[in-house]
């Protein structure tokens, strides 16, 4: 399946060249362009994209607004939202990853990671695992809105469960996981899923927001640590 792209940005240039770069992808195709977020509202509606490449700072309508809207609105699949930015430590980035969206990337990222992240987002996943991102979340983490009422969706995990959630909250991949938990990497994917469905999560980003808003995990401590 060919993966529909949608580009969001208010500079041409930029657009135009990931425009390149990605329909230079046999899987890839980038289905339509829009120069702010209002623009996006209406083209998510008409061109289904499976990814929505969305530029954080934007007249008429910024990324965060639009990527809660877009989430909100739902689809059949929801599209995911992949923030882009020029600063790895934006303030806006936390709010856009609280709004809804999987991850982000820097606007000078190389091609090939530009690929293989709209790729990685287009399969469900998200774009947890670099370490400038954990720095970020960690580092907004530490904002007064940040609440410590813990959910009560959290009792409803198992000791386990916790446990799991707690480590993909410091950011560790599923392999990761397993060989920390000494259980194979199949076994952490029960878990994971487990723990998203019973904590209404869509991915790992939004675990995580939940994680440390919830004062579950605190920077530099996982859960159990």
């Amino acid at each position: 399946m060919r993966v529909r792209v949608l580009i969001v940005d208010d500079q041409s240039l930029i657009r135009a060249g990931f425009r390149m770069i990605l329909d230079a992808e046999a899987d890839l195709d980038v289905v339509g362009e829009c120069a702010h977020g209002a623009q996006a509202l209406d083209s998510v509606r008409r061109l289904a994209p499976h990814v929505v490449l969305m530029d954080i700072r934007m007249p008429e309508m910024d990324g965060i607004e639009a990527t809660g809207r877009i989430v909100a609105q739902g689809g059949d699949p929801v599209p995911r939202v992949l923030i882009l930015t020029t600063f790895d430590a934006d303030e806006y980035v936390y709010e856009a990853l609280r709004a809804g969206a999987s991850g982000f990337l820097l606007k000078d990222v190389p091609a090939d990671q530009l690929v293989e992240g709209v790729r990685l987002v287009a399969r469900g996943d998200s774009l947890l695992a670099p370490s400038v991102t954990r720095r970020l979340i960690e580092e907004f983490s530490r904002s007064p809105r940040v609440g410590r009422e813990e959910p009560p969706e959290l009792s409803e995990l198992t000791p386990r469960e916790r446990e799991v959630f707690g480590l993909i909250a410091r950011g560790l991949s599923n392999g990761e996981i397993a060989q920390r938990l000494v259980v194979s990497e199949t076994t952490v994917k029960t878990h994971v899923a487990r723990v998203f469905a019973k904590l209404d999560v869509r991915d790992r980003v939004q675990a995580v927001v939940m994680a440390y808003e919830s004062g579950l995990v605190s920077p530099g401590h996982a859960a159990g640590e």
